[in-house]
């Protein structure tokens, strides 16, 4: 009996002992949870991620799983049975998409969607085994990511000086708390203790995102200016948003290009302000679990991506091999002249 079913199936055996064996061992899988008896009547793979896809909670990691449904849909079929969908066919889709010029870090988000898939699959016993658990099929980022923009200490002054209002909260507020962008505009006044210098962040990605984070008394001076331009008893989000597009507190992707335009910086998107949290964070000599923390990550294998060594950590290292270089001839001289002392004390005697 399999989940108030009876199963039936031939052992195949003629002989009673070897029968009973080959019974003993079903009966020992059922009680250890392994017999996994399979549905035959499993949904095909258009409808069963789309199921998944309802289930997903965060509304940009859904936006982004609709387009990775989309084209693994586009590929295998909406049709096609789970259970045929094999590592084969899985590779046939990444050198396809490889051929399309996709990038390895677009390819991994398809992936990792088929992966989640598939396994709710097993987790309901319409496949037996998920490719994934054989095969390696994510490919290496690392090669085609593009290196982000860390934000130096003149690149910051020049940019505050010429940042509307808005554009100059959010840059101080990404580069003080390494929040997501997401984030800072989700925050709430009534999130924000001016007092005691921290936020609480109640809208993330993820759990771990859900966090206390602390700021500096810079931020919380700028925080009182933007205050006192759009405060909570004009709206309770930190950075509303305006009917007037046209509205000198309002400013978006377009402002913020403006901004790194008159600074006479290269433009990069705003989130890279977070790599630049972690990586002063880094050259201050923060652990990477702290600074997980504070970036919201579960754990710290992701902070080596956003904590970049400062140019300033790679001069101070060059200048003290410098300084050590130039300091080591008058040891020398020192340890030839106290030898030349000992040898005239040597013929004295």
């Amino acid at each position: 009996m399999v989940d108030g079913k009876q199963i039936s199936e031939s052992t195949g055996e003629t002989n009673r002992r070897l029968a009973q064996q080959k019974l003993n061992i079903r009966l020992a899988e059922i009680a250890q949870g392994q017999f996994n008896l399979l549905k035959k009547h499993g949904p095909p793979l258009g409808a069963w991620s789309q199921k998944f896809l309802e289930s997903v909670q965060h509304d940009n990691t859904r936006r982004r799983y609709a387009s990775s449904r989309a084209n693994l849909v586009s590929f295998l079929g909406d049709g096609t049975q789970l259970a045929h969908i094999s590592a084969a066919r899985i590779e046939e889709f990444k050198r396809a998409r490889r051929v399309e010029g996709i990038k390895a870090a677009t390819l991994n988000r398809d992936l990792r969607f088929l992966a989640q898939v598939l396994t709710e699959a097993e987790r309901e016993r319409y496949i037996a085994r998920t490719p994934f658990d054989t095969y390696k099929f994510f490919l290496n980022e690392g090669r085609e990511r593009r290196k982000p923009h860390i934000l130096s200490a003149g690149e910051q002054e020049k940019l505050l000086a010429v940042a509307p209002p808005r554009i100059r909260m959010l840059t101080v507020l990404g580069v003080e708390t390494g929040m997501r962008t997401g984030e800072m505009l989700a925050l709430r006044w009534a999130d924000v203790d001016l007092l005691d210098c921290r936020l609480q962040v109640g809208e993330s990605k993820s759990q771990a995102g859900i966090r206390c984070v602390p700021f500096s008394k810079f931020c919380q001076l700028e925080f009182k200016n933007w205050r006192n331009l759009v405060g909570p008893e004009y709206a309770e989000l930190v950075f509303p948003s305006f009917s007037n597009r046209r509205h000198p507190l309002q400013g978006g992707r377009k402002a913020w290009a403006t901004a790194l335009k008159k600074a006479g910086i290269s433009f990069f998107p705003i989130y890279n302000l977070r790599h630049t949290f972690a990586s002063r964070m880094t050259a201050a000599g923060v652990s990477s679990i702290t600074i997980a923390q504070l970036l919201g990550h579960s754990s710290t294998q992701i902070v080596p991506r956003y904590a970049q060594v400062l140019d300033q950590n790679r001069l101070d290292a060059v200048r003290k091999m410098e300084a050590y270089r130039e300091g080591r001839p008058s040891c020398e001289a020192a340890a030839e002249s106290i030898d030349s002392m000992d040898k005239s004390d040597r013929l004295r005697h």
